[in-house]
């Protein structure tokens, strides 16, 4: 069975990725792998609390077929997170981060070689703020559009948890041909 792994923070944004993890968990039998900085739970934004079942320091890319990273306003990057989104890049597996979860990204130098999308369509003076850190992002390959995949690498803005979940889904292999994802896609959505 195939693992995905979850990053999991407080105020983290659970409802961008639920959509995500439920079509790999329940669709393609995906074991969903939560994991934080440390052992203790997580509250979400909406409320809810997760428990890590790893941390980030013991994950190793190797055990993973994807690592997904929702959204939220986490100011807290360690290093430990940019080494091994760097080794699940370098592993040619599948990395996904939606609405400001692509800071991670952009930190880890990778949207350097691809393009994406975010939320953060603009660093203003309340991200800097926000994040007391100016623009990470290469903002020459930003795409402002729904959901970007190159390669390996799945950003999305807030506002497309869909799309982005069939997306994910597709990566690997949840659909038979493109009209067969689009028009799953036209279904969950009413387009």
């Amino acid at each position: 069975m195939s693992k995905i792994l979850v990053f999991m923070y407080d105020d983290m944004a659970d409802f961008e990725i639920t959509y995500a993890t439920h079509l790999l968990g329940h669709e393609l039998s995906m074991e969903i792998v939560p994991c934080a900085y440390d052992m203790k739970p997580v509250k979400s934004k909406g409320g809810l609390q997760f428990l890590p079942a790893i941390t980030i320091a013991e994950a190793r890319a190797a055990d993973f077929a994807g690592f997904i990273i929702p959204g939220g306003w986490n100011p807290v990057v360690k290093e430990e997170i940019l080494t091994l989104i760097r080794d699940f890049y370098h592993g040619g597996k599948l990395l996904a981060a939606i609405c400001a979860g692509p800071r991670y990204f952009a930190k880890a130098g990778i949207l350097d070689k691809v393009k994406y999308t975010t939320s953060i369509v603009e660093w203003n003076e309340m991200r800097r703020q926000q994040f007391k850190e100016e623009d990470p992002f290469p903002r020459e390959n930003f795409v402002n559009t729904r959901v970007v995949r190159d390669g390996d690498v799945i950003t999305s803005q807030g506002i497309s948890f869909v799309d982005f979940g069939v997306e994910v889904a597709d990566y690997f292999g949840q659909f038979k041909s493109p009209e067969d994802k689009t028009a799953f896609l036209n279904t969950i959505t009413g387009r």
